[in-house]
C-alpha cells in the first residue's frame, strides 16, 4: 500500500474525534505528548464535542466527518490523530468526500478500536497504509514504551521493527510472510459486506479485542470464516483480548476456530486494549514467526 511520509518536528498535525466523546483531562493529556514530540496540534472543532441525542458520539455524524474532511484535505496537516475509539465511525465513514481525500494524498492516520472501520476504508478505498496504534487519550495514560514505540515508528521509522518484544505463544507454529491487515474482531465482522471491506488474503492479519464474552468471539470469527475473510490468508496474530474470558478458554476457542486453517498463529501479541499498545502500519510487508513468537514490520512505516 501506499505509504505517507514520515513526521519531522515542527509538523502541524490534526486531532479529531471520528466516534465517542473524549474525557477532557485526558485528551489534553495527550496533546501535551504530541507536543512534546515537537509537533504544531491543530484539534478538531468538535473533538470536545457530545452529540445532544446520543451522548455516545463525540457530535452528530456529519460533524464529525466535517472535522474529518477539513484536517485531511488541509495541505498544511501532516497527519490525523485520532482522539478516541468507542463506538460511532461506521455511522460517518460513509460522509466522507473519498475523491477529496484521495487528491489530498498519502498521510499518516493513527488510531485503533473502532477506528478499525476507517483503516479498512482507507485500505480498500484508496490503498492507503495507516497506522494502528495509541489514539490520543491513550497516549495521555499509556505507558513510556507504547508512547516511544509510536514516535519512533513516526519520526524515525527503520525496517526489521519488532512487535513481539517477549511473551507471545505459538498456537500454530510455523513461518509466513505478507502485508498486515486487521484491527478490532468487532469491526472486522461488522464491516463485512460493506465496500470498505479489506479481507486477509494474502496477508497476515493481526486481531485485538474487548469486552466480549467468549460465545461472541466465537460469534465474530465464524462470521468472517462463513464470508471467506481469512480465504489464503497466511498468518494469523492475535493481540490483546482485554476483558473477555480468560486466556486458557480464548486460546481453546481460537484454536478450534482458526487452526484448521493450517497457517502459522501466534498469541499474546502487545497489541490492542492495553496500556501496552503497540503501533504498526496497515499494508506493509511483515514476517511471522510463530514458532519463535515474532512479528517483524520488514520495511518501515513511513517513507
Amino acid at each position: 500500500m501506499i505509504r505517507a511520509a514520515r513526521l519531522r518536528p515542527g509538523d502541524r498535525v490534526a486531532v479529531v474525534a471520528p466516534a465517542g466523546p473524549v474525557e477532557p483531562a485526558r485528551l489534553d493529556a495527550g496533546l501535551e505528548v504530541l507536543r512534546s514530540w515537537g509537533l504544531d496540534v491543530q484539534v478538531g472543532a468538535h473533538a470536545r464535542d457530545t452529540d445532544e441525542r446520543f451522548g455516545y458520539l463525540a457530535s452528530d455524524d456529519a460533524a464529525r466527518a466535517e472535522d474529518f474532511m477539513r484536517a485531511w484535505c488541509d495541505p498544511a496537516v501532516q497527519a490525523v490523530f485520532c482522539a478516541r475509539g468507542g463506538y460511532g465511525v461506521q455511522r460517518m465513514v460513509d460522509l466522507l468526500d473519498w475523491e477529496s481525500l484521495a487528491a489530498a494524498g498519502p498521510k499518516a492516520l493513527v488510531g485503533f478500536s473502532d477506528v478499525t472501520a476507517l483503516h479498512q476504508a482507507f485500505g480498500a478505498r484508496l490503498g492507503l497504509s495507516t497506522i494502528h496504534g495509541p489514539v490520543v487519550t491513550s497516549l495521555g495514560a499509556g505507558d513510556d514504551v507504547s508512547k516511544e514505540h509510536l514516535r519512533a515508528l513516526l519520526f524515525e521509522p527503520v525496517p526489521g521493527t519488532s512487535l513481539t518484544p517477549g511473551g507471545a505463544l505459538a498456537l500454530v507454529p510455523g513461518r509466513a510472510e505478507g502485508v498486515l491487515v486487521g484491527g478490532n474482531l468487532a469491526l472486522l465482522s461488522s464491516e463485512v459486506g460493506t465496500r470498505n471491506s479489506l479481507r486477509a488474503a494474502e496477508s497476515i492479519a493481526v486481531l485485538e479485542e474487548i469486552g466480549e464474552e467468549v460465545y461472541r468471539v466465537d460469534r465474530m470469527l465464524t462470521q468472517l470464516l462463513r464470508t471467506g475473510w481469512f480465504d489464503e490468508v497466511r498468518g494469523i496474530v492475535l493481540g490483546a483480548f482485554t476483558d473477555c474470558a480468560s486466556p486458557e478458554a480464548l486460546q481453546e476457542l481460537v484454536g478450534d476456530r482458526l487452526a484448521p486453517l493450517g497457517v502459522p498463529l501466534l498469541w499474546g501479541a502487545p497489541i490492542g486494549h492495553e496500556p501496552r499498545n503497540l503501533a504498526f502500519a496497515f499494508g506493509v510487508p511483515a514476517i511471522l514467526d510463530a514458532t519463535a513468537g515474532s512479528l517483524v514490520m520488514r520495511e518501515a512505516a513511513l517513507l
